[in-house]
């Protein structure tokens, strides 16, 4: 069986909705023994018959698939076809053929949007009642299809509505799983840059010192590619911690790693003694990237003698805050904005901080990361 909000996906699925919808037909069986039982002529039975036909074609039109809205001009021509044919049958044929109403307001219910539905089904309801009058034995026969026919029509309004319903929770089900799925890449391609463009830059220096060292000096070249050998390692753990979903950058850690870049890379490095204690995780975590982003763009662009590092808690106007501050006395010539800034961008605004950057005066270069601390603290 084909689930709710779903068209028939399969040809198993068409068989079983059609016999669901052909035991409703079901009631068609008094115009059906009343044309071949009747007492009608050749003539009648013929013409009755393929009335009969055409009106049953244009009903499966309109109610095989409720889950799809027809353009409203095809499915009023369509009514229109179906309550003409119900009208001339009932007025030529007699009071059996007065059930064919009953199928004019369901189908309406089943087609038309709810704000038009709610009146076509009443109003296929009243012209049954209008017709009838004028056929044989009309009172009895016509007060047990009242009922079927209100109650028919605005169950398939109600039907129509619960589908409508189940689409757009399916596609709003949809759309959040696109979005997760976009929110995991962009995570991970912000991971895999941060985590790969510092290691890879210091694997970069040290094989330029073990180069330079090789001649004269094998010992420290050795310790170098001791070294390159140990990052390297580091890198592929980070990885496959960022790739698992576990990967989680400190600030105690990131300092002790731009300790060791910015020395490998012959810049004096100006850091705190200790990172600021009590921060949320996702602040620490936001920062560590932040710190670790801009000590990569100053060994890699900079051409800096030195770096200094600011870390501290500050109270301000607007409440608590913590800033990092990375700054360089290089030529200014760091990278344009990037994946790398961007991406800082938006881990900082996650958590409700901002980035600056750019030139810190007439020399160097200056990244300033601002996190507001307020209830997170």
């Amino acid at each position: 069986m084909s689930r709710i909000g779903h068209g028939p996906e399969t040809t198993v699925h068409k068989v079983v909705k059609s016999l669901w919808i052909a035991i409703w037909l079901f009631y068609l069986s008094a115009p059906v023994t009343d044309l071949v039982s009747g007492g009608h002529g050749s003539t009648a039975r013929l013409l009755g018959g393929l009335g009969l036909l055409a009106f049953v074609a244009s009903y499966l039109v309109l109610v095989f698939h409720p889950e799809r809205q027809l353009p409203v001009r095809r499915v009023l021509i369509a009514l229109a076809v179906l309550t003409t044919l119900a009208s001339v049958l009932s007025l030529s044929l007699g009071r059996e053929w007065l059930v064919l109403f009953v199928y004019v307001s369901i189908s309406s219910g089943a087609a038309l949007p709810g704000e038009m539905s709610r009146w076509s089904v009443p109003a296929a309801t009243a012209l049954m009642m209008v017709v009838a009058p004028a056929l044989p034995g009309w009172d009895e026969y016509l007060a047990s299809l009242v009922v079927p026919a209100l109650m028919g029509g605005f169950a398939m309004v109600g039907v129509r509505e619960l589908i409508r319903t189940m689409i757009e929770l399916r596609q709003a089900r949809a759309t959040v799983a696109q979005l997760a799925a976009n929110e995991e890449r962009l995570r991970m391609a912000r991971d895999l840059h941060d985590l790969l463009g510092h290691s890879l830059s210091l694997i970069t220096l040290k094989s330029e010192l073990a180069g330079r060292m090789l001649p004269g000096h094998p010992e420290q070249a050795a310790q170098q590619v001791a070294d390159i050998e140990r990052v390297s390692r580091q890198a592929l753990v980070d990885v496959r911690e960022a790739v698992s979903g576990y990967r989680r950058a400190t600030l105690p850690g990131e300092l002790a790693g731009a300790r060791t870049a910015l020395t490998a890379a012959g810049v004096a490095a100006d850091l705190p003694a200790e990172a600021v204690d009590g921060l949320p995780e996702e602040v620490e975590a936001a920062l560590a990237w932040s710190l670790r982003e801009a000590v990569t763009n100053v060994v890699r662009h900079s051409g800096a003698k030195r770096c200094t590092v600011a870390l501290e808690r500050r109270q301000t106007l607007a409440g608590e805050m913590v800033e990092l501050s990375v700054a360089d006395d290089g030529a200014g010539g760091q990278a344009p904005p990037g994946n790398g800034l961007t991406g800082l961008t938006e881990r900082l605004a996650a958590v409700g901080g901002s980035l600056s950057a750019g030139p810190a005066g007439k020399k160097g270069f200056r990244l300033l990361a601002r996190i507001p601390l307020g209830s997170r603290a």
